[in-house]
């Protein structure tokens, strides 16, 4: 005979370590490319979103592109460091939403949340109609149909990411990487190359800069900051799926988000330099970045690399808040503001029902707008700039409770946030009031109410089931019937039986009779039957006038319980189970009306038998 011996911490040879789940969790490099896509994207319209704004005032206005592109840089610096802290601070994740539970309190919390799930599904619908308006832009014959382009994409997106966020993220990287490297040569080439004529302007495209326009007022300025400001959609992602990391999860997202942020200000600032020096005008039908494309590079293979690349980009941006809302919905599910159901996770540590609630709610607003961008863009930006806010303001309460070595620098920090943020979320608000954002001011609140409802109504759920008390008396046995539906006898039938005779101390089948003669004949067969098997049971007949099923065992279930106090009555309903799904549809459905009926009217335990055949 021999011995194993095992030493403490050791493994055995044929025994793998167990799976912890790490390998199917982000690294910083896929972090970066699962959750940032938003942001990276963003370079496409913000610059573009500012010279649009700015070309109200002429061609002195678009001399104000690149300070107004500098103030946006600053804030997303506030932006990055402030989440860098929110991430140490809160490494569950959430985000704004758990800043705000903790030292905000749950109204306010509730109002982040919100504001972050409008944000994450209107980001879903714009990313994906402005990579496909990107497509339709390359071949206008696929325009009529934009939105089945727009659900593809949509369904595409969804699929990998059920497939698990480490997955989505391997799928998304190379993407990621060309866009970044492409805006980033476009940048270099463009500052060591002279000054082209505009080849989009040359070719005959309109001018939208406005004529004999100098004057740029406070006003406009703040409107071309709000426009720009959708850039810095996607900066709290990170800090809101900290748990979607590998340990150290702390560490490695705060290197995502400082590299985020390093990418996205150089981005930024570098094509608003180009701009400035190309002295580019927005021309209608071409986009901003086009335009620099154009030249930087000419209109070669290289312009057509950054047009694919951003189309691609755009659409695969809505990735994002696959990865972000699943999470903020996990922690209101725990914190009893949500169905339970989304605290859930599948394999490869998936919140399946997240993601699919997501993608459906998604494609209600695709077919809406009917795969128009312009339809949901005014809506865009409104929620994040409230969670900026709320986050700030709950970090400088946070540092002021905790009082730790530099607590004053960092609740300055945020204190500064929270004002930029503020006024900015005024601003894009305010600006974008008429062009739809009033939908954003009521649905916030409609949101709020939601999560409050289904709250009370897990308290008074709690309450009814003393969750969280100690029972004050300790189990006992009742006497129990079992009632056991039947309608002929078979393999079915006696596996019932067997069934119920091991549940309670008796057992009693019932079958339900109809008036006319030929279910008298059958139930008089089946009484035939019955006494000549002789399983030790007593059949009763129960008679239906209406020839109603269900509503007759449960009167009778009902009597029996009525009528035998201190009896538990469980009804256990035998059902066949077909190996084969389509099979299934070839079922009478006797049992779920038998069920129904009596969960409806009475109190019985309710067992339903499988019986599984091949």
């Amino acid at each position: 005979m021999s011995v194993l011996t095992i030493e403490p911490g050791a493994t055995p040879a044929d025994e793998e370590p167990p799976d912890t789940g790490e390998r199917h969790r982000l690294t910083a490099l896929t972090g970066l490319a699962a959750l940032s896509l938003d942001a990276m994207a963003s370079v496409a319209y913000g610059p573009e979103a500012i010279v649009l704004v700015l070309a109200a005032a002429g061609a002195h206005g678009l001399g104000f592109t690149l300070p107004v592109t500098l103030a946006i840089a600053g804030l997303l610096a506030v932006l990055v460091a402030s989440y860098r802290q929110v991430i140490a601070a809160f490494p569950d994740g959430g985000g704004s939403y758990a800043v705000a539970r903790t030292h905000l309190g749950a109204r306010t919390s509730l109002v982040a949340a919100a504001s972050l799930v409008l944000d994450y599904v209107l980001n879903v619908a714009v990313a994906v109609t402005a990579g496909v308006a990107a497509l339709t832009s390359a071949f206008p014959e696929l325009y009529g149909d934009r939105l089945w382009l727009c659900l593809a994409v949509l369904m595409v997106i969804t699929g990998v990411n059920l497939r698990g966020i480490v997955e989505s993220a391997r799928a998304f990287i190379v993407p990621t990487v060309i866009f970044v490297g492409s805006i980033l040569v476009l940048i270099v080439v463009g500052l060591f190359r002279s000054a082209p004529v505009s080849t989009a302007a040359a070719a005959g495209h309109g001018s939208v800069l406005a004529d004999n326009a100098t004057t740029v007022g406070a006003l406009l300025l703040l409107k071309a900051f709000a426009s720009g400001c959708s850039a810095l959609t996607g900066v709290e992602a990170l800090a809101n799926a900290v748990p979607s990391f590998r340990v150290p999860r702390v560490k490695r997202a705060q290197r995502a988000e400082v590299a985020l942020g390093a990418v996205l200000g150089v981005m930024l600032i570098g094509l608003s330099v180009l701009i400035s020096r190309f002295h580019l005008q927005p021309v209608e039908g071409v986009t901003v970045l086009a335009q620099l494309a154009d030249a930087s590079f000419g209109h070669n293979w290289a312009f057509y690399v950054i047009q694919f690349a951003t189309m691609i980009l755009l659409a695969l941006s809505a990735n994002t808040s696959f990865g972000g809302l699943p999470v903020l919905l996990k922690l209101l599910a725990r914190d009893n503001y949500l169905p339970h159901v989304f605290a859930l996770k599948a394999d490869r540590q998936v919140h399946r029902h997240g993601v699919l609630a997501l993608a459906a709610v998604s494609a209600v607003l695709l077919v809406f707008s009917g795969g128009d961008t312009n339809t949901l863009v005014p809506l865009f930006a409104i929620g994040v700039f409230i969670g900026f806010t709320i986050a700030q303001v709950g970090m400088v309460r946070h540092w002021r409770g905790e009082r730790g070595r530099g607590w004053r620098g960092k609740a300055l920090l945020n204190g500064f946030g929270a004002v930029l943020t503020g006024v900015s979320a005024v601003v894009v608000t305010a600006t974008k009031f008429e062009d739809g954002a009033w939908l954003i001011v009521i649905a916030v609140p409609l949101l709020v109410a939601a999560f409050e409802t289904v709250h009370r109504a897990y308290a008074r759920i709690g309450e009814q089931l003393g969750l969280g008390r100690i029972p004050t008396e300790p189990p006992h046995r009742d006497r129990s019937v079992v009632i056991v539906p039947v309608s002929n006898l078979s393999r079915l039938t006696c596996e019932a039986l067997n069934a119920a005779a091991s549940l309670g101390d008796e057992v009693r089948a019932v079958t339900v009779c109809h008036p006319d003669p030929e279910d008298r004949a059958h139930a008089h067969a089946l009484a035939r039957d019955w006494a000549q098997w002789d399983p030790g049971v007593p059949l009763i007949a129960l008679t239906s006038e209406r020839r109603a099923l269900g509503r007759p065992i449960a009167t009778y279930v009902a009597e029996t319980a009525t009528n035998e106090p201190g009896t538990r009555v469980t009804v256990l309903i035998p059902e066949v189970e077909p190996d084969r799904l389509w099979q299934r549809l070839l079922q009478n459905q006797r049992g779920a009306v038998v069920a129904h009926a009596v969960r409806r009217d009475t109190d019985a335990v309710i067992c339903r038998l499988r019986f599984r055949i091949s």
